[in-house]
């Protein structure tokens, strides 16, 4: 099918590229030229893994193209994806401009021929038929003649880092209209991802297709944003509580994870949650509650939550260190979550921004992020190339995003280096055992007492060596 991306960020390239991948012939449009030029060369502009190559391999076989012509790009596409930003406001609302001026923008360049035009884009709820009308302003503009469209709300429910597999291995398609046509076509253009030709693993069932009306399909991506920002703030809360009462939170956590009705996702408790999606979609409900007059206690609790987690830290240090000015914390990762270089609202900046005005020396390692460049809070950081030198005369280091290869460091050296040998893993990553043995003093976040720790790995040595056909006790790894 012929298909047009308006709209190259993660959602637009990573949607765009991969329905190349599958077979349709997709031209992809952005009013940036740099940007344009960089992806007509075959490199992409985000870090995404895996992302490049299907680029490469989509442009070699003729399917995927560039362009800065949204003309071009609406008399190309049968379908055409909007895909541009949305930024929150001040007021937690919503930025929809960029949406606006893309809708306009499609009805001043229609002429003719049936399009179904898609939000992409988490828009507003109600935005549908907000997007239609000012598609008809642009073609009552432009005085065009068209023979008719239709507007679909297809949300994305793609991971940073995840994207490329997402997309190919989605956990449910959903499409909303009130037209069948539409929904034909979208099932037609979605047929090889449902049937999963391109999937991990092409034997399971085929994937769920959700088909609703049009605000019904804009909640569910606001919903599953707003209840999964909740689950961690539910965790993290509960992981607070655990530090003042000797549990473990990674224990608890797998406990309750193994009941069917919870289940074990997103109870990873840490510094919080941050990113484009979770912090945005969040506010915008908070914002449509408000709109309708009802206040979202519950989501705006989940928010003050995350808010006082991101600072959990800063306690954990003034508990071992006591006064941190003129200490150096250093902090391996800076990113909202490993395989992106996304520091959108990450934690790490108000992070920062508390060492900096508690008077702290502040460096930081990230295998992506190299400079400050946007970003105020990170001015005064001391950027370093590897973790040897993020350790070097450091009073504490801080995990703040859990990189894989976080995981596996000379921790022994890193400790031999340091002031003061003190890690606090803000994101119950690393092995306290493993830590403590290194001549690290470890703290977890609702785990910190390390005799919970060694006294897990007792049990499960313990386990290894009971005899066959003994009943084997369920316990959280460390």
């Amino acid at each position: 099918m012929q298909v047009t991306v308006i709209g190259t960020g993660y959602v637009g390239l990573v949607t765009g590229s991969c329905l190349a991948k599958i077979g349709h012939q997709v031209i992809c449009v952005d009013n940036n030229a740099e940007k344009v030029a960089l992806m007509q060369s075959g490199r992409s502009p985000i870090f995404e893994p895996g992302l490049e190559e299907i680029m490469q391999s989509a442009m070699q076989a003729g399917n995927l193209e560039f362009t800065t012509d949204l003309g071009a790009g609406v008399m190309h596409g049968k379908i055409l994806f909007i895909a541009v930003g949305t930024p929150a406001l001040p007021t937690g609302d919503s930025n929809t401009s960029y949406v606006e001026a893309v809708a306009r923008g499609i009805g001043a360049h229609l002429n003719g021929g049936y399009k179904v035009i898609v939000n992409k884009s988490t828009v507003p709820i109600g935005s549908g038929d907000w997007v239609r009308r000012l598609v008809m302003d642009g073609v009552a503009q432009h005085g065009r003649d068209i023979t008719g469209f239709d507007v679909v709300s297809n949300p994305e429910f793609l991971r940073e880092g995840s994207a490329v597999y997402d997309t190919f291995n989605p956990d449910r398609i959903v499409l909303g209209s009130h037209s069948e046509h539409a929904i034909t076509l979208m099932q037609q253009l979605y047929a090889p991802i449902v049937e999963r030709k391109f999937a991990e693993d092409t034997s399971l069932p085929p994937v769920p297709v959700v088909i609703t009306d049009l605000t019904s399909a804009e909640m569910i991506k606001y919903a599953a944003n707003a209840f999964l920002a909740t689950k961690i703030s539910f965790i993290n809360e509960v992981a607070n509580i655990c530090d003042r009462v000797g549990a473990d939170v990674t224990q608890v956590a797998r406990g309750i994870g193994l009941d069917s009705r919870i289940g074990d996702k997103f109870l990873k408790a840490g510094i919080g949650w941050g990113g484009s999606c979770f912090p945005k979609d969040v506010s915008a409900l908070i914002h449509t509650a408000n709109d309708y007059g009802y206040e979202a206690q519950l989501l705006k609790s989940a928010v003050a939550t995350n808010q006082q987690q991101r600072l959990i830290v800063i306690e954990k240090l003034q508990q071992v260190l006591k006064v941190l000015k003129g200490k150096t914390i250093g902090l391996l990762g800076l990113t909202f979550k490993p395989n992106t270089d996304d520091l959108r609202d990450a934690p790490s900046l108000d992070l920062v921004e508390a060492l900096n005005r508690l008077g702290a020396k502040v460096r930081a390692h990230d295998p992506l992020i190299f400079h400050a460049h946007g970003y105020a809070a990170l001015e005064a950081v001391t950027f370093v190339e590897n973790p040897e030198q993020l350790a070097d005369n450091c009073d504490a280091l801080v995990l703040v995003t859990e990189w894989q290869q976080f995981r596996n460091l000379n921790y022994r050296y890193l400790a031999s280096q340091m002031e003061t040998a003190i890690l606090i893993d803000g994101r119950n990553f690393l092995d306290p055992i493993l830590l403590e043995e290194a001549g690290f003093h470890y703290i977890g976040i609702g785990r910190s007492l390390s005799t919970n720790a060694l006294l897990t790995r007792c049990l499960m040595l313990t386990n290894q060596t009971a005899s066959v056909g003994s009943a084997q006790p369920v316990l959280a790894s460390t």
